[in-house]
């Protein structure tokens, strides 16, 4: 089995990607394993891995990725591969990467007419036995903590308390608004740097969760909520939004840092802070908005950008992992690297592309020809 991997620091669809799909451990473990290594010189370098890390673990590292591209069998990515990328696969190559297949039907269809075998990284089931391929859990881990460290950059204050000469300064509050992998990882850093960590979700179920990291867990009766099979929390009807906003306004007005979490599976995120509750907070707060780079939870926040709306810096930046992009590299590669060893054949060297497994039912969106997977036929004929 060949795998490659190009460099995607390089400047593609808009942006640049400091992350690799692999780690210097994770060709290692790759190579072992039986599969032939190919990477693009230079890919791992804004993760901080120099070629001859990956070299020394037996990947074969190359100028010009062009000539493998053809003979690939696995093509290992973080983020989605460009047109000039996929155009030149084989037939029934695999595709491993962050597709955002809900959102991206051209080009999940322009994958399935190439006959292209594509898993998508964020359609892995949230299962105990796929628990160490979720690289969404991963990732969404580091960005929890990534926007409380943003968030702390830009307060101009401090978060924990301090005793001085001159007097004490009080702790920050700190109001957290989704109590997810990346919720109760941001909980536990704004706990860890000394702030007061007030959090809520529309899953009553995780109050313990938040509790149990320090933090207090804000109740508001919405009547029936949950979660759905794989973990994820239920849309909202319009009343309920309506009494989460009112409910939540105060703990909002209230806070130093709000962070918002809220994205719903395959769905635009719900919008969760109007610029009138903005308007409550004290000048040079700071919100966090997580969902900025697909739809956004407060209204005027910007994809790609911090800006100050009311007084309070608004921070929507996104490819939060992207910050401490060697962790969540070696995060990533560990994801990918346990998916294909799950898979892995070891008497014919190839994957096993095995369509009646649970995690490749639920995580394989092309293949010979056709989109495979119902939740994206069914999104994409109601689109």
């Amino acid at each position: 089995m060949k795998v490659l991997i190009l460099n995607e620091g390089l400047e593609q669809q808009g942006h640049t990607e400091k992350r690799c799909a692999v780690s210097p451990s994770s060709v290692k473990r790759m190579v072992k394993r039986g599969m032939t290594v190919v990477m693009q010189q230079g890919a791992g370098v804004l993760s901080g891995y120099a070629d001859t890390e990956f070299t020394e673990a037996g990947a074969m590292v190359v100028e010009d990725a062009g000539a493998a591209l053809e003979e690939t069998d696995a093509l290992l990515c973080v983020n989605r591969p460009a047109e000039a990328v996929y155009a030149r696969l084989k037939p029934a190559a695999l595709v491993i990467g962050h597709i955002d297949p809900f959102f991206q039907q051209e080009l999940v269809e322009s994958l399935a007419a190439k006959k292209l075998t594509t898993l998508s990284v964020e359609m892995i089931p949230r299962s105990s036995r796929a628990q160490k391929m979720d690289a969404l859990s991963s990732q969404a881990s580091l960005a929890g903590y990534v926007m409380v460290m943003q968030a702390a950059t830009h307060l101009p204050g401090i978060l924990p308390m301090m005793m001085t000469p001159s007097g004490t300064i009080k702790p920050a509050k700190v109001y957290i608004i989704g109590a997810g992998v990346a919720g109760l990882q941001a909980i536990a850093t704004a706990k860890r740097l000394g702030a007061n960590v007030l959090a809520y979700d529309t899953r009553p179920v995780v109050a313990e969760q938040v509790e149990s990291l320090g933090g207090k867990f804000l109740k508001i009766d919405l009547g029936e909520t949950g979660q759905t099979k794989d973990g994820y929390a239920k849309e909202l009807t319009e009343e309920q939004k309506q009494k989460q906003q009112d409910a939540q306004r105060d703990a909002i007005a209230d806070s130093d840092i709000v962070i918002t979490t809220a994205q719903l599976f395959g769905r635009r995120p719900p919008q969760l802070i109007s610029k009138d509750t903005l308007a409550l907070m004290r000048p040079g707060s700071v919100v966090v908005d997580m969902a900025a780079t697909s739809g956004g939870n407060v209204e005027g926040s910007e994809a790609g950008k911090v800006v100050t709306v009311n007084g309070v810096t608004v921070i929507g930046t996104g490819n939060w992992s992207q910050a401490v992009a060697k962790d969540a590299t070696d995060m990533y590669a560990n994801n990918v690297y346990n998916l294909l060893d799950e898979f892995f054949d070891d008497e014919s060297k190839q994957f096993n592309l095995n369509l009646e497994d649970e995690i490749l039912a639920g995580c394989v969106i092309t293949h010979d020809g056709q989109i495979t997977n119902d939740m994206l036929t069914n999104a994409y004929q109601g689109a």
